[in-house]
């Protein structure tokens, strides 16, 4: 038999749960991570069959209506609103809206609520053309109401409208045309050591060209060919849109570039009325002939296509670059931006 001295105590081994429970911990972690990320894609999916979905159905369907004013449903007044730089962006959604007025029965009237600088020479006259034709194939009274900013080319869409009502503290005018252009030769040769090498097939191929100062035969020759075609039309439209407050003599004078605020406007011929948007909905009843009526304004709904979509105001890419460098014919009251 030993002896007690000689019998050790028993030990105790490490309890096996303290490994498994770091473990565990680690599972439930990835487990969590690994649902978030299944609940992410399968989100993700969602948004994309959606945005297929909106691709390949009629683009006018695109917009929601928004109630602006409780009325009868059988009688709507239609908001279109003209904001921002007018660019061919903004131009294809003011066209979406028109068509979407238009195929709806129930727009008695559509307002153009136009609070804009102006913007391209192509993009405002685009729009003042689909105006134009909803007002000559509906027969609906169509009225400008101008807020803030609606300026050159702010002025020239609303030339297509049957009035025009201007806030009182608006700033319109500026029917003219104006072209920006870059010349950056000292900025490549002199700071680069760049040196340009261009072939051309005729003397007035690159005209104007970046590379090195206009001269006033170019200057001549755009004004010729690009600025007086373009002003001619602006001012065309001004003195048929006006031709029964004002003659082309008169519009010709007004047409010198100069900006109007509301009362100028108003004396002159420009506008037809003084008022908010409020007024611009009372007239556009009185147009349509209509006592009540539903305000309303269409909105784009919101779709990951369009998210994945959504543009910087400039990105250096080729088409960047073309943008930067090519001359831009603008119906735009300036104020700096093309400086």
């Amino acid at each position: 038999m030993e002896s007690m001295e000689n019998i050790q105590p028993p030990t105790l081994s490490q309890p096996a749960y303290q490994s498994s429970s770091k473990g565990t911990g680690w599972k439930i972690f990835f487990g969590i991570v690994l649902a978030f990320s299944l609940i992410a894609n399968f989100l993700l999916v969602i948004a994309l069959a959606a945005s297929v979905a909106l691709i390949t159905t009629d683009k006018s369907d695109f917009y929601i209506e928004k109630t602006i004013e409780d009325g009868l449903k059988s009688n709507k007044i239609a908001i279109i609103r003209i904001e921002g730089i007018i660019s061919g962006d903004l131009c294809e959604k003011v066209i979406k809206q028109i068509k979407a007025a238009k195929k709806d029965k129930t727009v008695k009237a559509v307002i153009f609520r136009t609070n804009t600088p102006g913007g391209g020479v192509a993009a405002s006259d685009r729009i003042y053309d689909e105006i134009r034709r909803f007002k000559n194939e509906t027969g609906k009274p169509v009225i400008a109401f101008m807020e803030t900013v609606a300026a050159s080319g702010g002025y020239y869409t609303s030339c297509a409208c049957d009035k025009i009502i201007a806030e009182p503290t608006v700033i319109t005018g500026s029917i003219g045309v104006i072209m920006g252009h870059f010349v950056l030769q000292d900025l490549l040769e002199q700071k680069l050591g760049i040196k340009p090498l261009v072939i051309k097939s005729g003397a007035k191929k690159d005209w104007p060209t970046t590379f090195e100062p206009v001269t006033d035969e170019q200057k001549m020759y755009l004004s010729d060919k690009l600025i007086n075609p373009a002003y001619e039309r602006f001012l065309g439209i001004v003195a048929e849109a006006r031709k029964e407050l004002i003659t082309k003599e008169q519009a010709r004078a007004l047409a010198d570039g100069s900006i109007y605020n509301a009362p100028e406007a108003l004396d002159c011929g420009l506008i037809d009325d003084i008022g908010y948007i409020q007024e611009a909905i009372a007239m556009a009843k009185k147009m349509a002939d209509i006592d009540d009526a539903k305000v309303i304004e269409y909105e784009e709904p919101f779709s990951f296509g369009n998210f994945m979509q959504a543009k910087t105001l400039f990105k250096f890419d080729m088409k960047g670059l073309y943008t930067l460098t090519t001359p831009q014919l603008m119906y735009v009251w300036d104020a700096g931006l093309l400086r």
